[in-house]
């Protein structure tokens, strides 16, 4: 790994950290990912640097739930709110987190992420979340066609699945931008 270098264009952007998902079975516990997290949010806001916290959520009555045939589908009906709601733990006193809600697997489709992003002068993100091939590898496919520079913080990212975690972060992040960890970005931002 090389260095990490990250300037005040940078955002930290923290995919589907909220109750539901953290609930899940994952290949890292969720309580780690949640920990590293929460470490990245405190030293981005201590820098003064935006942290985008993105959550999944659909309207009660289901209708805009993802739709349309296939093998393994999404829910078949919303969750409750709470499923949504982000750990106490990560939503520090007074922040001025950005916070996205998302109905689709990637962060951008259909939000206000690349407005909110761009209206802040960024041009970096550092993505970490869960679950790996899906919401954080989709999110990381969008950010890239959108030209931001990314990093991906591998000690703060987990899946489902080991294997899909595996192929995600050997094949897919290094065509993107850069693997790290969450301490040597912590160690980049205050170079």
């Amino acid at each position: 790994m090389s260095e990490v270098i990250l300037d005040n264009h940078t955002a930290l952007v923290l995919i589907d950290l909220q109750n539901g998902v953290l609930g899940l079975p994952t290949v890292t516990p969720s309580g780690q990912i949640l920990k590293q997290g929460i470490r990245l949010a405190d030293a981005f806001r201590a820098k003064g640097l935006p942290v985008v916290r993105v959550k999944v959520a659909w309207s009660p009555d289901g209708g805009d739930l993802p739709s349309g045939p296939a093998e393994r589908p999404g829910p078949a009906a919303a969750p409750p709110a709470a499923f949504s709601e982000f750990p106490s733990e990560l939503t520090a006193d007074g922040n001025e987190d950005i916070v996205i809600t998302k109905r689709h697997w990637g962060a951008f489709t259909g939000t206000e992420l690349d407005l909110q992003l761009r209206r802040r002068g960024i041009t970096g993100i550092v993505l970490a979340g869960i679950s790996t091939s899906i919401g954080v590898e989709s999110t990381a496919r969008s950010a890239w066609e959108h030209s931001y520079h990314l990093v991906f913080a591998e000690d703060a990212t987990t899946d489902t699945d080991a294997d899909s975690h595996t192929h995600t972060f050997s094949k897919i992040f290094p065509r993107l931008g850069q693997v790290s960890t969450t301490q040597e970005i912590i160690t980049g931002l205050n170079d």
